[in-house]
């Protein structure tokens, strides 16, 4: 039995990760603790809302105070740090904000699980901090090369951690992920944003050539993987999880306009942006020791990603008609010069 603090637990990958834990381990009860900022949603847990293994406690993890009072008072024996800024564009406006909670708020937790109990601590990263890779894969001992102030961030908490375990011997471990598509992931991203754009049938901005390659994986695959890690981990180790397949973005752009039945025309090839890492991949060799296994190829990943868009506007459609939305979206994209169509 354990009991869990997810921070970040009403994000993407948080939310999916409660729900994962919840039905699979009847004995833990869960602590969502998250900011609830522009990307955090208590819809994403409204499925779970009335379990009574399930609490929610709305705060900063860079508020030491209210941290360890959430441990104390809920008696929590694992921390399970999923709380970051995460999208890249955001970071090369605002680097401050993920300097903040991705290295500080990452060193306030390791703080209060080091000072209350040694608690056992799984930090969520990104294969974003390897930097890109033209050739062959990243494994978890590669130097980090981060190219981004959020793969920079990202970086500094991975470290941070190491640190903790190597200086005071708290028991850490640590999964870099690949790009995650799935449910109540926030339509700012690429995949969920082609495919509200394609519903809606507005352009889909396609940075540069489009031939930039990610490994998408299903997010129901990476939360396994991540659980796995945290009961079955060597402690002190670092996992990379994906699918160990990269795919071309432009691809995936089209993938989704042919699962909508949508033209090539609302493709639309936009300036980069600065810095613009051209291919991410993992070497998945040493979780899959473990016994883990992506489910999910690309083709049923992306299918069952547009389907559950397709079928629950409910979730995004205000989200995409907010003022906050809408006044990012054209700073971002407004004044892109537009490099062909179609």
């Amino acid at each position: 039995m354990r009991t869990l603090l997810i921070t970040g637990g009403a994000g993407f990958i948080g939310s999916n990760f409660v729900k994962h834990v919840l039905a699979n381990h009847p004995d833990d009860r869960v602590v969502v603790y998250d900011k609830l900022t522009y990307a955090g949603n208590l819809d994403n847990l409204r499925d779970v809302a009335d379990d009574p293994r399930y609490a929610f406690v709305r705060g900063d993890i860079c508020d030491a105070d209210l941290v360890r009072a959430t441990i104390e008072a809920h008696g929590i024996d694992t921390i399970v740090n999923f709380a970051a800024e995460t999208h890249v564009d955001r970071s090369l406006t605002d680097a401050g904000s993920f300097v903040e909670t991705d290295v500080r708020g990452t060193w306030v937790l390791l703080e209060a699980a080091k000072d209350l109990g040694m608690l056992r601590y799984h930090q969520i990263s990104t294969d974003e901090v390897y930097g890109q890779v033209l050739d062959g894969a990243s494994i978890e001992s590669d130097p980090l090369e981060a190219r981004s102030p959020y793969s920079a961030s990202k970086a500094g908490g991975d470290l941070m951690v190491l640190a903790y375990h190597a200086s005071f011997g708290l028991p850490v471990t640590i999964t870099r992920g690949s790009n995650n598509i799935g449910p109540y992931q926030y339509p700012e991203k690429v995949v969920p944003l082609f495919i509200t754009n394609a519903i809606d049938e507005k352009p889909l901005p396609i940075y540069g050539d489009g031939l930039q390659m990610r490994d998408y994986q299903y997010v129901g695959d990476h939360c396994e993987g991540i659980d796995l890690v945290l009961r079955w981990g060597e402690l002190g180790e670092i996992y990379n999880l994906g699918t160990g397949i990269s795919t071309r973005n432009i691809d995936m752009a089209r993938a989704i306009l042919s699962l909508l039945d949508k033209p090539e025309s609302l493709l639309q090839h936009v300036t980069d942006r600065p810095g613009h890492d051209r291919r991410y991949a993992l070497c998945v060799d040493k979780i899959e020791a473990l016994g883990w296994r992506s489910r999910h190829s690309f083709e049923n990943a992306i299918t069952k990603t547009v389907r559950w868009y397709a079928d629950n506007e409910w979730w995004w459609r205000p989200i995409t008609s907010g003022e906050h939305y809408r006044a990012y979206y054209t700073r971002l994209y407004g004044d892109r010069e537009v490099l062909s169509q179609g």
